[in-house]
């Protein structure tokens, strides 16, 4: 396995700046590695899934609540790859280390105070909101072992966050499928009680996602200390510093903000689904995983778009920038397209991954078509979101998609899903109206250019 200094993307002489090419050359290990954390999200719920309907909704119900706490520390440190691919692109090398360990210090340790906290409090939590009684129970039960895996997924995000920012996208994408691997070992053990070990049921699944989010931290960490990397960019340890911090703070938490109340809102509608009963939930759940398919991988192009938009600001070649931005959106709406087509052409197929309950598949059956059209519209927004995020412009972005998720994203989900009476479908269809009008709003601010005076 080569070494990440030896994997660091520094712009090649036969790749032109900002092409095509280049999106690819960085984006393929991110998108790999999304997709292996797809993969292993989708083994999770496919092993839940035999237990039943209420257990697979209670696993998606749970794991959108344990996101949305840990969302804001999880949003909050990707904005080490800003400082760390502009620190980078303006020769700065020596600083980009100690971004990672100001955000270890500032947000993974803390997450875990949160997560736990958290768990204790989730089963009462779910009573006020007003599912069945037994996916409470079940999710509760998810919950638990699950947030202990909190402080190692923020400290591999932040970490991987760093190997980005330099341009090595291959070292997080090793650490992933490692995870994924000890993830679906566990998972086939605790679920079922095979391997000598015991059934625990939906609390194995969340077991082995904690064991899984540890693994990735631990391999990680280990990578950004060895000699080679650490001689380049300065990755040995250092006190926390209110100065770095608050610098951090400043571009990093209006990322995190944005992530938080975006996902209470998505937590919310999610509720308004469970409420709608446990096969709607089960259904919903099993399209959510299979959106997957696209979300993931578009998120690693937008983080090929974030590392080179930041690169190139730095070194102050604006048209390498907006060339990246394209080229990104070009590979993303093509990736789009892709995962559309198979939604059409393969939907029972596609259900049968996750449940053999006539029911949900004839509940998920025309939420795939839905599918075709919300995950395109959602890939353009999400590059054009890692583009503005790379050159450090996360406040505008952080207002405009809050005001649209509390004010036409929940509204619209219960407009059309049950004033309506359009159901599953019909809030769906509400989700579709909010990430159209969000693509376009981000897609607007890039294209005016106000990112280009930023400064971090």
């Amino acid at each position: 396995m080569a070494s990440p200094a030896e994997t660091t993307a520094v712009p090649r002489a036969d790749v032109a700046a900002g092409s095509l090419r280049e999106v690819i050359f960085l984006a393929y290990p991110v998108v790999l590695s999304n997709l292996s954390a797809t993969l292993m999200h989708l083994v999770d719920v496919a092993f839940v899934g035999r237990l039943g309907a209420t257990p697979l909704g209670a696993v998606g119900y749970g794991g959108v609540w344990y996101w949305t706490a840990l969302c804001f520390f999880i949003g909050t440190a990707t904005g080490v790859q800003t400082f760390v691919s502009q620190a980078h692109g303006a020769g700065r090398e020596r600083e980009c280390g100690a971004w990672a360990w100001q955000s270890i210090y500032g947000l993974a340790l803390p997450a875990g105070v949160v997560l736990g906290l958290f768990a204790l409090a989730f089963a009462p939590l779910l009573g006020l909101l007003g599912p069945s009684p037994e996916l409470q129970a079940t999710a509760a039960a998810y919950m638990r072992p699950r947030s202990l895996g909190a402080v190692g997924a923020v400290t591999a995000i932040a970490l991987a966050s760093f190997f980005r920012g330099i341009g090595d996208t291959r070292t997080p994408l090793y650490g992933m499928v490692a995870a994924n691997v000890t993830n679906a070992v566990l998972a086939y053990g605790l679920v079922f009680g095979n391997l000598g070990l015991p059934a625990w049921g939906v609390a194995g699944a969340g077991t082995a996602s904690a064991v899984a989010e540890w693994t990735n931290a631990g391999l990680l960490l280990l990578a950004f200390r060895r000699r080679r990397v650490a001689a380049q960019f300065s990755t040995r340890a250092v006190a926390p510093e209110r100065r770095a911090l608050a610098r951090l703070a400043r571009t990093s938490l209006p990322i995190g903000g944005q992530w938080f109340l975006e996902m209470i809102s998505f937590a919310l509608f999610t509720t308004l689904v469970a409420r709608m009963g446990d096969l709607q939930m089960a259904a919903s759940q099993a399209f959510l995983a299979l959106l997957h398919l696209s979300f993931m991988q578009v998120v690693g192009i937008s983080v090929a778009a974030g590392t080179l938009v930041g690169r190139y600001l730095g070194a102050r070649n604006l048209e390498a920038a907006e060339r990246s931005y394209a080229s990104a959106q070009r590979l993303g709406i093509g990736l789009a397209v892709g995962v559309g087509l198979l939604f059409l052409l393969a939907p029972e197929p596609l259900m049968r991954i996750f449940t053999r309950d006539p029911e949900v598949i004839r509940l998920g059956r025309p939420l795939l078509a839905v599918g075709v059209v919300f995950q395109l519209l959602d890939a353009v927004g999400i590059v054009a979101g890692g583009a503005l995020r790379g050159a450090g412009d996360t406040r505008w972005p952080f207002v405009a998609q809050t005001t649209l998720a509390w004010f036409l994203y929940l509204p619209m989900a219960y407009l059309l899903g049950v004033v309506a009476g359009g159901g599953l479908i019909g809030a769906w269809l509400g989700g579709s109206v909010y990430v159209a009008a969000l693509s376009v709003v981000l897609v607007r601010r890039f294209r005016s250019g106000a990112w280009q005076g930023m400064e971090i």
